[in-house]
C-alpha cells in the first residue's frame, strides 16, 4: 500500500526518533515488532528472543507486522512503520537459510520506497532491547540494503543530520512522489 511508509535500516541508528517526530507532527505511526517482541518475551520468560531464539523471534516479528499492516487498512494518510513486513521475511529467512523472492509479497505491502538510517556509529547505543553489537547492526542494514532492491523497492538513505530535518526529507520525499492515497 502506497500510503504505508517503512522506514528501515541500521539497529541504533535513529529510526525511533525519526518516528517520533512523525507522530508528534501528526502522521500515524508504527512500533518496531522487535522491540515490542524483547519486552512481551522478558516479561513471559519466553525464549524467543534475537539472542535465544532467531528463529522463532522472527516468525513472531513477521506475525506481528502482518498483525500492524492489517490493523491499519483504513486508516488515512501516511502510516509509518518502524520497520516492517519485509524487514521481519528477511530476518525469517535468514534463519532458516532461505531466500526471498518478488512474488512472496504481492500485491507490494509497503510504498515502493523504502528509506533507510545508516550505520551511525555516534550515536549508536545498546539497551535492554537491543544488546547486538554495531558490527551487528551493520551486517542487518547490508542485508536489507540488499534485500529491498531484489524485491522491486528504491531505497532512500537517511542523511545523518538532526531529527527534525531527518523528518523532512522524509515527507519532502514522499510530497514529491504523490498525496497518500486510501487506495493500495
Amino acid at each position: 500500500m502506497d500510503r504505508f511508509v517503512v522506514i528501515s535500516g541500521c539497529s541504533g541508528g535513529g529510526k525511533s526518533s525519526i518516528l517520533n517526530e512523525l507522530a508528534r507532527r501528526g502522521h500515524a505511526v508504527v512500533e518496531e515488532p522487535g522491540r515490542r517482541i524483547v519486552v512481551e518475551q522478558r516479561a513471559a520468560h519466553g525464549t524467543a528472543l534475537p539472542w535465544t531464539g532467531m528463529e522463532a523471534f522472527a516468525l513472531r516479528a513477521l506475525e506481528l507486522a502482518h498483525a500492524d499492516h492489517a490493523a491499519r487498512r483504513k486508516a488515512t494518510g501516511w502510516v509509518f512503520f518502524d520497520r516492517g513486513i519485509i524487514d521481519a521475511a528477511s530476518a525469517l529467512a535468514q534463519a532458516r537459510g532461505e531466500t526471498l523472492t518478488p512474488g512472496q509479497f504481492s500485491p507490494r505491502p509497503h510504498n515502493k520506497t523504502i528509506f533507510m538510517t545508516p550505520p551511525w556509529p555516534e550515536i549508536y547505543q545498546t539497551d535492554n532491547e537491543r544488546r547486538h553489537d554495531f558490527a551487528a547492526a551493520v551486517a542487518e542494514y547490508q542485508r536489507l540494503c540488499h534485500v529491498y532492491p531484489q524485491l522491486g523497492y528504491d531505497i532512500r538513505i537517511l542523511p545523518k543530520a538532526s531529527v527534525s530535518d531527518r523528518a523532512d526529507f522524509v515527507i519532502e520525499a514522499l510530497q514529491r512522489s504523490g498525496p497518500a492515497s486510501v487506495e493500495a
